[in-house]
This record gives C-alpha cells, structure tokens and sequence, in this order.
C-alpha cells in the first residue's frame, strides 16, 4: 500500500513509496517497512531510526518537528500515536463486523466474557480481547495487557475476520489504550461504562483525567450512529448521558436505577449445589425472571451491561434473557476453587479499593463462619490505594493476611508495612504480615474450618508473580489446590 494511502492526515515528505509492513520496534523491521519512532515512558523510539532503516525501512513516522534521515520517506503528526493506530486499520483493513467496547474500572473482563458467551449461544461466531488474551471459536492465546499495541491490535483483528471468520467481538477497552490512542481506527459500534473508582492514579495523577481517558471512548471512538450503554447507578452517570446527548448518540441504560435494563430485585440461591442469585428484570417495560450461577451484586451489574450490549447488537430480548443461566464464570473474577474443610475457597482479581469491598462484601452472605482475605499490593503502581484496601479488608473479612503481590521494583516489606497500616487505623489486632505469597495462602487454608470462606484477591488468572525483573511462575488458583490436597505449594 502507498505511503499517500496509509498516512492520511499526516505530512509527508519524500518518496510515496509501497509499503510491505509497519512497526514500532526496530528489531522486527524487514524490506519496505514503516517504522514508528514513538517515544515511551522508558525508551525513545526516535533513537532507534538509523538502526530500523538499517533493517530496511523506507519511511520513518515520528512526532512533528522530529530528525528524519532523507534517505526515507517522513511521515510527521503532532499525534504520532493516533496517527499509527489509523495508519494500522488501514494496513490491516479488514475487522469484525460488530464490534462492542467496554470501558470501566471495575468488570471489564467479565463483561466482555459474558457478551462473548451471549453471542456465542445466538449462533454468532465470537470472540473477545483483553486482559485474558484472545478468547474465541477456534482460537485461545494468552496476552499481557488489557488493550494491545494499536499495531498488534489491527493485526489480531485481521486475523479474527479472515482467518477466524469471527463477525461478533467483544473487547476492553483500558484508559491506557484509550489515553494512547491505542483503539483508534477501530470500528466500535456498541460502547459500554461499567463504572469509575480508584486505580491507575501513578498514570493520570488525578481522577478528572482518568475519567476523561475513559470518556475518549464516547467522545472520540463511537460514531454517531452507534450506541452507548451506560451505568445508570454511577456517580459518573450524567458525565456520559451529556458527551452522548451532545453527540446525538443514542443511549441504553442498566442498572438498579430507574433504566431501560432495570434489575428490579436480587436474591441469592443456589442451583444444582453452585452458589448463584434469582434476578427480576424490566426491560423496556417487559419484566423478565432469571438466575444466574455467579455471586456478587457486581457479578449481576456485569450481566446486564453485557445483557444490553447484546441486545443493543440486535438478539430479541427474550432469547437473550433465556441464556443467563447458563454463563459460565470467568477465569479468576470470583472462581470458586474448590470446597476445604467444610469451607469454601476463591480467587478474584480484584487489586482495587472498591473492587475489593464488593468481593468481600459479596461473600458475606454465603459465609457462615469467618470471611478470610488473604491479598498484597502491586508495586510501581498506585501507592494511595495501599492503606485504603488495608482499611477495606479489616473492615469487611474477619481474617486479613497480607502478603506480596507483584512488588516489581520496589522492597516488598515497604508495600506491606503500607497496607498494614491501614489495616491498623480501622481499629483491633490489624492483620496477619506474611510476605511469601505460597505460605500466606496456605495459613489461610491451615486455619479453615467448616462455614469460613476464605478468598485470595489481586492476581486472579495471572500465572506469574513479578519480583524485580523477573516473572516467576504463580497461580494463585494452582497454589490453593495443591494445599487443598496436600500437596506442596
């Protein structure tokens, strides 16, 4: 494709050349390749140019202003990154035909398994992007960010059309993308705002531009003629209600509140001996009986974002509705591990502030004994949260062993003496300090007895713990089931 073609909106200066592929790391530069000289947190890509011509590349996109070799065609933007993620969808081209995007602090990863799963039953061939990695008919492959590079982003959706032949996906969509216009050039039809707490603060320092990240997704990559679902129930409501009215979107709401997907009523039950909750529906004035084998008010507010998505996509409601009972639960989000000591273990990924009040409080009710929180703090992150989820857990388990997460480059025993601080401050004995995460779930599993319930929360399906530099093998749910069998952890 020419350059002329490919880099729309951007000035140019040189030869319109064909290019073969784009990329925005010089090692994997070929022939014929557009480079992106992207500068990072860490690493300026614009340091790389002489290497990635080297290589073989014919043209060079860097920020405005910046030294491009005359040897290559220069692509220049004040927007380097908005203008490679629109420079990828047209390399790539081709995407799913219905695509719906859900941003949110919390349940995020649920929801797009859920509508996953909803279209699935439809008779869609679907699938879903994000934390898990890809998940769909015919593929499963594991990734590490929520939303991918805008580069790999475009490929992967290339690769689910022609490849996979998937014409319903379901994916997340990060403040981090969003911010970094990673999903730009994406042809979002449908976008959901699950909710808006604490998180990623180190990044956008305050909540405005954190929400202002998330608001991108209405503001900049719906169009006008797609639809947005919104949280009736958030504070945050009205913030979008007027970025949607304003851009004559049309609007679907859900929530407890008064709205179009309303749930009327919530009571827990248990079907075939799994955990789960009846739930009374209105939608659109049609009142509709469901259960569902999920816990959690939260669980029951992602299942209606994910209702509404899908039926925003077009499903008669009625159908929809009649496949709720069969959702299956997500990877680490609430997954019950198994049955100890007359107990009950879980693992949920919650490493937020409110994320971890719901989970607790969502496993209150199905306590009849003690509600064990075995849980730690990522480091190189959000530093404030430690002493509030300290606070949290005190408040709402009765048990609260606090152990490493992912301490990355900061000391461990620092992020711990943080959150145990604030276990304190809530009042009475604090929390149980024990650093090595294996040993911390086993004390939890040791001290179990018949009606506790114990939840390890922060990693979730992570199957890594990363200490320093390095990422060594943990699975929070692998580790409990060797305890729970006497294995070693």
């Amino acid at each position: 494709m020419k350059i002329s073609e490919l880099a729309q909106g951007c000035a140019i200066s040189g030869e319109d050349k064909d290019i073969t592929g784009i990329s925005q790391n010089s090692k994997t530069v070929s022939g014929n390749f557009l480079f992106a000289a992207l500068k990072g947190d860490k690493v300026d890509g614009r340091d790389f140019i002489d290497g990635a011509i080297a290589a073989g590349a014919t043209a060079v996109l860097a920020q405005t202003g910046s030294t491009i070799p005359k040897s290559v065609t220069a692509i220049t933007h004040d927007e380097p990154r908005l203008a490679l993620a629109k420079i990828a969808a047209r390399f790539y081209r081709v995407q799913p035909k219905t695509i719906a995007a859900v941003t949110g602090t919390s349940g995020k990863t649920s929801t797009v398994q859920f509508v996953r799963q909803l279209w699935q039953m439809m008779g869609h061939k679907s699938a879903s992007v994000g934390t898990l990695g890809i998940i769909g008919d015919g593929i499963e492959r594991y990734g590490s960010l929520t939303t991918p590079d805008s580069i790999t982003l475009h490929q992967d959706l290339a690769m689910l059309a022609l490849d996979k032949r998937i014409t319903h996906l379901a994916m997340e969509a990060s403040s981090h993308g969003l911010e970094q216009y990673r999903l730009d050039g994406v042809n979002v039809g449908l976008a959901a705002f699950t909710n808006l707490s604490r998180d990623h603060l180190d990044y956008h320092k305050t909540m405005e531009s954190y929400l202002a990240a998330k608001l991108r997704l209405f503001n900049d990559l719906l169009p006008a003629n797609g639809t947005a679902i919104a949280n009736a129930d958030m504070a945050e409501f009205p913030d979008v209600v007027a970025v949607v009215k304003k851009r004559g979107i049309k609007l679907m709401t859900y929530g407890s509140a008064a709205s179009d997907m309303q749930l009327v009523k919530r009571s827990f039950n248990a079907h075939n001996g799994a955990l789960g909750q009846d739930l009374e529906l209105n939608i659109a004035g049609k009142k509709f009986s469901t259960h569902i084998n999920l816990v959690g008010a939260f669980q029951a507010a992602n299942v209606l974002c994910a209702l509404s998505l899908v039926i925003a996509s077009g499903e008669n409601p009625a159908k929809v509705v009649e496949c709720l009972p069969k959702l299956q639960p997500v990877r680490g989000r609430m997954e019950w591990v198994g049955a100890h000591k007359g107990g009950a273990v879980y693992v949920d990924y919650a490493h937020k502030p409110d994320a971890l009040e719901q989970v607790l409080q969502a496993l209150r009710p199905h306590t009849q004994n003690r509600l064990m929180c075995v849980f730690g703090c990522g480091g190189n992150r959000d530093a404030g949260k430690r002493p509030m989820m300290g606070g949290i857990a005190k408040k709402f388990a009765d048990v609260v062993i606090v152990t490493d997460d992912n301490p990355r480059n900061e000391d461990a025993a620092s992020i711990r003496k943080a959150v145990m601080e604030g276990a304190l401050s809530v009042g009475g004995s604090g929390a149980t300090e024990i650093g090595n995460r294996a040993d911390a779930i086993a004390e939890a599993l040791n001290m179990m007895s018949a009606g506790d319930v114990v939840v390890i929360a922060g990693k979730g399906h992570e199957q890594g713990q990363i200490i320093g530099s390095q990422t060594l093998p943990f699975d929070d749910v692998a580790v409990a089931k060797n305890i729970m069998n006497g294995k070693a952890a």
